[in-house]
Parts: C-alpha cells; structure tokens; sequence
C-alpha cells in the first residue's frame, strides 16, 4: 500500500480533499432560500455573447430581468448539439454558460436580484473547441467540447474562476458528436450522450468513475452502444446515484423511446427493465427529471410535444401523456431544452426558433398547460439560437 505524505498532495486538491465536495442538487441548483428563483437561457449570440434572465413568480410566470440580456463576454455558434448549456454552480452563486464560438465558458455572479456580472478573468478557455455542454458538482466542473471532442474537468475557485483539472481531459474519437454531460449527485459517475459515433448512423453512450483527484477513468466496456439512434439528452436520477436516462431521438416519426440504466460503481451501465420505453413521439431530444425523482419530461423536437413518464424506485419508466406545445396564437413549438422549477411545479422550455421561453404548470396526470402570459421573449428574437435553460 502507498502512503501519501500531506506535503505530497498539490495545494489545489489538498483543499478540496479537506473541504469535501459541497452537495448540490441535480440541476445545480441553490440550497437556501437567496430570494426570488431565476430563469437564464443562454443566448449562444455572436460576438459577445448574452444571457436572458427572468425572475419566476410565485404563479411561475415569468418577468424579465431588468438588463436583459446580460453580456456574458465569449461568442456564441449557432447549430451546436447542446443540453446543459448554462448551468449553476456553488448553490446558485454563480452561473456558467458555454460561449462555443470563442472556445470558452462565462463564469457570472448572480445578484440576489437576478442581476449577472461576469467574475474577474471570466470567460475562461474551455479545454477544447466549441464547447457545448457543461456538468457541474460542488466545485468541480466538466465541459464537454465537440469541436475536437473531448471532456475536459476544472476546479471552481470560491471566486468564480476555473482553473483546469491536471490530466482530466479525456480526448474522444474525431467526428464523436456529445449532446450532453451529466454528473451523479454524489460526483462519482459521468456520462455523455453521443448523438453521433465515429460509425455513420451510430450513437453511443461514454460512462466514466470520477477519482479523487476530479480525473476521469473510463468504465470496462465504455463506450457503450446506446438503445437507439441519436443518444441526446441525459440525466441522472436526483435521489439515487445509479440511474441514469438518456433519450434517442433519431429512431423516426413516432418511434422515439428513453432508456434507463443502472450505473454501478465502476461506470458499467446495464439496462433496467424493459428499457428502452417508448415515446411514440418524434425526437425525444432533451430530457430534465423532477427533483423528487419521481417524474421524467421528455421534448420532442420534431412533435412538438413534452411527454411525461413516472419513475418507479428501480427506474423504470411508465409514460403518462404526451402533450402538444403551442404558442400563443396556437402555432407549434419546437423546443432546445427544458427544466423545472425547484418545487418541481413548473416546467420551462427553450423556444429558441421563436425567439421565446414557454412557462407550463404541471399537472397531477404529469400533462403541462400553459400558462397564462407565456411564451416570454428573450430579447433574442425569432429564429435566434439560443441553448440551455436553467432555473434556481
């Protein structure tokens, strides 16, 4: 056995080990009561990229934020595949956003009024190009980037600024397309989706352990061959570190499904029940799972629809309903990510091609209307490109 002086270990990692990892919720969310809750999107705007920012009210409508959209520095790249763009971090002290097209992440303090400013240094280099999808636990942070695929970890500062991860990176085959990144809520587990392998038509699932040190090591027998076409969007079970779901949206019209599995220690994933669980809507693209763990909301892109499933405690999945979006004047809705509010009342949709968020309650059967004054607009504009929608 090896033994490890206290003088052996790096300063940096010495002062996690001894803090431990702070717990965060799975959305990355606050936990204590800063005031009024928030809704960022990321703009994904070129040249200098911006967040739009709403306060929630008690209703779960929405009120734009006084200067929104905030700069957030960066540049934006529109028709990146993307979940999780913008995520918060430390109990929703700060909020971090991928600028894809200047190769970065903006760090922002939130103010307790909504208000972001970016943190000194802020954006930071993301370890890679156009990075697209960011997974956050306590203070560690890993970004996905699709341009040269890889993962690449990063420790938070109590000031906001990331400082890369000694040998995090993990470099992925060229033409590996990731949608999305997700951690587990204890910070052991990590799995990216991959909406296209290196193999035409292929989709993929990467899972890893996280060590100690925030390095990742790949599980035996990673990556995995996904349940269907297009592994997209992911997440992680909030109340057990084992279950992960991903969507595939590229099965064809009506034949969209979500797969569930169990993460053992070491990053093997095995199906659970009968999975994958059918859809039978058109690409099931992005998915988000209430806080209590008990419901999972899948948008369909090419339906325009959320469908809502149960999760039964050994995770599998039940679908409830399927309920079509509209806007305003009844036209569809197609969505590029969706989240729920912290008392899981609420569910928030990206509406990006409309330049809009879409506001819907959700109902006891899981089905969600619309309410009242929603879809909001961005300050974006129709047709914009924004990824990523976050609530805290």
């Amino acid at each position: 056995m090896r033994l490890f002086s206290r003088m052996s270990i790096p300063v940096a990692l010495l002062a996690v080990a001894v803090a431990g990892p702070a717990v965060a919720s799975a959305h990355g969310g606050r936990d204590w009561n800063r005031g009024p809750e928030h809704v960022y999107l990321d703009g994904n705007t070129a040249g200098v990229n911006t967040i739009a920012g709403f306060v929630r009210n008690a209703n779960g409508s929405l009120t734009a934020l006084p200067g929104s959209p905030f700069a957030a520095g960066g540049a934006g790249l529109a028709g990146i595949p993307s979940q999780d763009a913008v995520k918060f971090a430390e109990h929703g002290r700060y909020l971090l956003a991928v600028d894809a097209g200047s190769n970065q992440i903006s760090v922002l303090r939130v103010g307790w009024d909504g208000s972001l400013t970016p943190v000194p240094g802020s954006p930071f280099a993301s370890g890679g190009v156009e990075p697209n999808s960011i997974a956050v636990h306590g203070n560690r942070v890993y970004v996905s980037n699709v341009g040269s695929p890889n993962y690449t970890g990063f420790f938070l500062t109590p000031w906001g600024q990331l400082r890369p991860i000694p040998n995090s990176t993990v470099t992925l085959p060229a033409g590996e397309n990731t949608g999305d990144i997700v951690l587990n809520h204890e910070g052991t587990k990590l799995v990216g989706a991959v909406v296209g392998g290196t193999t035409p038509g292929s989709s993929i699932i990467n899972s890893f352990r996280v060590n100690w040190d925030g390095t990742l090591t790949a599980a035996p027998g990673s990556p995995y061959t996904a349940q269907g076409l297009g592994a997209f969007g992911s997440e992680f079970s909030p109340i057990n570190p084992n279950q992960v779901f991903v969507s595939n949206a590229h099965n064809g019209p009506g034949l969209g499904t979500v797969s569930a599995f169990d993460d053992s220690w070491n990053g093997t994933l095995s199906s659970i029940g009968a999975s994958p669980f059918a859809d039978n809507q058109t690409a099931p693209c992005w998915l988000v799972v209430s806080h209590d763990g008990q419901r999972l909301y899948a948008l369909n892109t090419g339906t325009g629809s959320v469908s809502s499933y149960s999760i039964a405690a050994d995770g599998t999945l039940t679908l409830l309903t399927s309920t079509p979006l509209t806007n305003a004047a009844g036209g569809a809705i197609t969505g590029t990510d969706v989240t729920v509010s912290n008392d899981d009342s609420t569910l928030y949709v990206n509406e990006a091609t409309n330049g809009t968020v879409g506001a819907y309650a959700i109902n006891p059967d899981g089905s969600v209307t619309q309410l009242p004054g929603s879809p909001y607009a961005t300050g974006f504009g129709a047709g914009s490109a924004t990824v990523g929608v976050a609530a805290n």
